[in-house]
């Protein structure tokens, strides 16, 4: 019987381009023994590259049966390589492009987490083009602070600084700025950090919580960011320290985050657990990390399962889609 032809694709032209790379040579070393992986090389200026050479993208996909999407960030995860996959008729892991591109924009998300009665912290958003020394001053005065200062549409914590001043505020909104024409200003919870991912289809459950992971970090920023998550200056607990309450409303909270954004395959969702405000979803990741320094593949092993069951699961529920 033939090998099923996955193409694994990894890079892209986003700020998360190497965290991407570490994704997919994770995916490609762990595949089960029934795919035949294609290592399908995304440029920064968006090229698709296989074997080293460059294609088309319909030149590639022609030779495949499915794709598992390694990217993060733009292009892979705010929905337009889903789109140019649907194009062409070729199913793939991870969630449609409707979705791929609400969950990316953190505050489009943010109003499904309000419209649904799920508990997200206060937050505005400011354009690039439209915002003045004078707007800062007033967002100072009128903000609960501390806050938290993202670009909308970044991942892996890229571009994100805590402001306790007037001065802080402004050069956070700045460095958003550097990575997007939108900031998300959004108010800081204090509390224990955490994440859980949610996979379907798993264990005979639509929605299958893994178990929450407890995030303490020691980052110069003090936020969980890219130098927490990928420089060895954090430490991982799964399952968390958590009661028994604040895991099942975890737990409970990452699967209606995901019902309610209309993902597919799998997600993971980070938490603020505050000690007496309970429980507040930050945002939602629809193609979570699975490099070796990732929570996720350390949540699958906290369950009894493992990468390779993991990834034949989802490629076998985008082949059956």
């Amino acid at each position: 019987m033939s090998k099923i032809r996955v193409g694994v694709l990894r890079g892209g032209p986003s700020s998360e381009y190497d965290v991407s790379l570490k994704t997919g040579a994770s995916v490609l070393k762990h595949l089960p023994e029934e795919y035949y992986a294609h290592d399908i090389f995304i440029s920064k200026d968006g090229s698709w590259h296989k074997g080293g050479i460059v294609y088309s993208p319909g030149e590639i996909i022609k030779h495949l049966d499915v794709v598992f999407n390694a990217l993060h960030g733009e292009y892979g995860e705010d929905g337009r390589v889903q789109h140019l996959l649907d194009t062409f008729a070729m199913p793939y892991t991870g969630s449609g492009y409707l979705a791929s591109a609400l969950g990316m924009n953190k505050t489009l998300a943010k109003k499904v987490f309000t419209e649904h009665g799920i508990k997200t912290p206060l937050h505005k958003t400011l354009n690039k083009g439209e915002y003045t020394h004078a707007d800062v001053l007033q967002i100072f005065k009128t903000f609960p602070m501390p806050a938290v200062v993202k670009p909308v549409r970044a991942g892996s914590s890229i571009g994100v600084s805590i402001a306790r001043t007037v001065h802080e505020l402004e050069a956070a909104i700045i460095k958003a700025f550097e990575y997007e024409t939108e900031a998300l200003i959004e108010e800081y919870i204090s509390g224990r950090e955490a994440t859980c991912g949610v996979i379907e289809g798993f264990r005979g459950e639509a929605l299958y919580s893994l178990l929450p992971v407890e995030i303490a970090h020691n980052s110069s920023s003090g936020l969980f960011d890219y130098e927490a998550k990928y420089a060895g200056k954090s430490k991982e607990i799964c399952p968390g320290n958590f009661t028994k309450v604040e895991l099942k409303k975890i737990q409970d909270t990452s699967v209606a985050v995901h019902r309610a954004l209309g993902l597919r395959h799998y997600s993971r969702s980070d938490f603020i657990v505050h000690p007496k405000r309970g429980v507040y979803i930050l945002e939602t990741n629809t193609l979570p990390g699975l490099t070796e320094e990732s929570l996720f593949p350390l949540s699958l092993k906290a369950v009894g399962s493992s990468l390779p069951e993991f990834l034949g699961h989802v490629l076998e529920m985008a082949r059956k889609k």
